[in-house]
């Protein structure tokens, strides 16, 4: 059995026929139509159960922790693998490195990876225990690749209320300065929705929006990981990466979670997957896991 198999908390069942693409972009008309909550929620933990009481200080203080860690190297080169196939899958079916998102509810590894006990444990310790795991999108930077992710706030692309997701990113390959590892804005959660210009089509922007002047929010800092480690953050937090000039590819995966209490619009509730404690299944039905890698 492959080893990551054990990671899973659910048992297989018959799948379903259930919506599995959803646009990486959504409509900016329809999320500024949504009456959304946008705030800073603080963790409100005391005893957790893998972070300290100074890390929870830390999160509510900056937004963001790091490194921390999710498997050893051994599984972190069999992880690798596995992207390596699927991203030649991709590539050959003339998508770019971009465009494997929703992948928890395409890919049962994936699917274990978004409820591996080592990632889910730290998230319930900000979020309460409680947890729905909605997203799953794989950022892959190739050798040389110019396009870079401009300063951004992950809510303002997403139909969900209140912010209280947070997103980890996992290295799939070892993530540096040299080849685009993510910046954060650290304390720039706490500012509400920022001001941002959207990008065009033709730009070098992964994404379509740019957030000007970032440092008046607070201070940039690299986040390096090694392969097997992750970062968290707030979906508030002002982030971004540089172009990877190198000859090595950078590739993570994100990992997005929020507590149950939290609603989603524009049928993203589909997404979801209870990763820890229970949800309203009015509110989180519950997607069916994947029956194939």
């Amino acid at each position: 059995m492959h080893p990551l198999s054990l990671l899973s908390l659910q048992k297989t069942v018959p799948e379903m026929q259930q919506q599995t693409d959803f646009a990486i972009i959504p409509d900016r008309d329809e999320i500024e139509k949504l009456d959304r909550d946008i705030r800073f929620f603080p963790s409100a933990t005391t005893a957790p159960q893998r972070l300290s009481p100074a890390d929870i200080t830390d999160w509510n203080e900056t937004g963001y922790l790091a490194p921390l860690e999710a498997y050893d190297a051994a599984t972190a080169d069999e992880v690798r693998a596995y992207f390596d196939g699927l991203l030649q899958q991709t590539l050959g079916a003339g998508r770019d490195s971009y465009s494997i998102s929703s992948a928890h509810l395409k890919h049962r590894r994936v699917w274990d990876l978004m409820q591996h006990p080592a990632i889910v444990t730290p998230v319930a310790d900000l979020l309460g225990p409680n947890v729905v795991g909605w997203g799953a999108h794989f950022f892959c930077k190739l050798p040389g690749d110019g396009k870079r992710v401009d300063w951004h706030q992950d809510c303002s692309y997403w139909p969900l209320t209140p912010t209280k997701t947070v997103t980890v990113w996992l290295a799939i390959d070892d993530a540096d300065s040299e080849n685009g590892c993510m910046e954060v804005v650290t304390g720039s959660h706490t500012s509400g929705l920022i001001e941002f210009a959207e990008s065009d089509k033709q730009s070098d922007n992964v994404l379509n929006q740019s957030v000007a002047d970032p440092e008046k929010y607070g201070r940039i800092q690299a986040t390096p990981l090694k392969a097997g480690q992750f970062s968290i953050h707030s979906d508030l937090l002002l982030h971004g990466s540089a172009a990877n000039r190198s000859q090595r590819r950078r590739c993570g995966l994100t990992l997005r979670y929020c507590p149950a209490d939290v609603t989603a619009h524009l049928g993203w509730n589909q997404k979801g997957v209870v990763v820890a404690g229970q949800a309203d299944p009015e509110r989180w039905p519950g997607a069916k896991p994947p029956q194939t890698d």
